[in-house]
């Protein structure tokens, strides 16, 4: 697959990018790092990091500021992973969408009308959570959970296997895997100092944060050399994933409401049928403040 993906490259332009990647990703785009996470999920031990081919994707289909993705290709097989601090059950349709967009590249230039068969590389697709959600250690996220309607044989499946690298989950992959422990450690600082500083003067969190991993050695020279780029995507990334949290606490708040609202309208409707029972008539319970299409719920079993 190396012309393929050499191809690709040049067609796609990877200088050339409208959107920023976030921090995660710029790891990933070297490629010693990029094959030391897929060594650590996949239990191989490649050495040599020039057999990664890095593939860029293209913005397109998504409008987001800061792209969290990464692919490459290793040994015929087509790695994309992504990082998410946010819970996002639409993974698979997003990574079918990357993962179409790869391959149309990949087969421009080959015939896929013809009688001999085209081949591409074997799609592995990964997702890395670090959220403040709860999740689990590792679960998997499938394609056909979004079809409209239950299939027992679905024609088509994407699986995304979803890895959790919070401190304390999948000691076993962040042992073998010191790009990862490291990251996570340096998105912890960012959290801490930001919740430190009053959730306030985030610029002034992530600077800490940098100044500190620089000191004990973690991501010493990626962040010395990244520094202004690290600082500005991640605030972008941070403000995005803040912006997120708030829609859904805001959503949260407005189904208790709704709960609570569902919860009263029962009562009342309990009530009603009970002086009904005790022999109350109409007149009697409207009394009570009750409105007409209450008292003709309650009717209803």
């Amino acid at each position: 697959m190396g012309r393929e993906t050499k191809d690709y490259k040049k067609r796609t332009g990877s200088g050339n990018r409208e959107y920023k990647s976030d921090v995660f990703s710029m790891l990933l785009m070297e490629k010693s790092r990029a094959l030391e996470i897929y060594n650590a999920i996949n239990g191989t031990s490649y050495d040599d990091p020039e057999l990664v081919e890095i593939i860029p994707l293209e913005n397109k289909g998504f409008s987001l500021s800061v792209r969290n993705d990464a692919s490459f290709v290793l040994d015929s097989n087509l790695s994309i992973y992504e990082h998410q601090s946010t819970l996002c059950p639409n993974m698979p349709l997003r990574s079918m969408i990357y993962f179409s967009q790869i391959i149309r590249e990949m087969v421009r230039n080959k015939n896929i009308y013809g009688s001999t068969q085209v081949k591409i590389p074997v799609p592995y697709f990964v997702v890395f959570y670090n959220g403040m959600e709860q999740a689990p250690e590792q679960y998997e996220l499938r394609l056909s959970d979004a079809f409209e309607r239950r299939v027992d044989d679905p024609q088509i499946e994407l699986i995304c296997k979803v890895y959790n690298i919070n401190a304390g989950n999948n000691a076993a992959i962040m042992e073998k895997c010191p790009t990862l422990r490291e990251y996570t450690h340096f998105v912890e600082l960012v959290r801490e100092n930001f919740k430190e500083n009053g959730y306030e003067e985030l610029g002034k969190a992530i600077d800490q944060a940098i100044d500190q991993c620089i000191q004990e050695d973690v991501l010493r020279d990626f962040l010395i050399k990244n520094r202004l780029e690290v600082t500005k995507v991640m605030q972008l990334d941070y403000t995005f994933e803040r912006q997120i949290e708030l829609e859904r606490e805001a959503a949260r708040s407005k189904a208790w409401e709704q709960g609570m609202e569902r919860g009263i309208e029962q009562e009342r409707l309990a009530m009603i049928r009970k002086m009904i029972a005790q022999g109350y008539d109409k007149q009697f319970i409207m009394q009570f403040g009750y409105t007409e299409d209450e008292y003709q719920n309650s009717m209803k079993k």
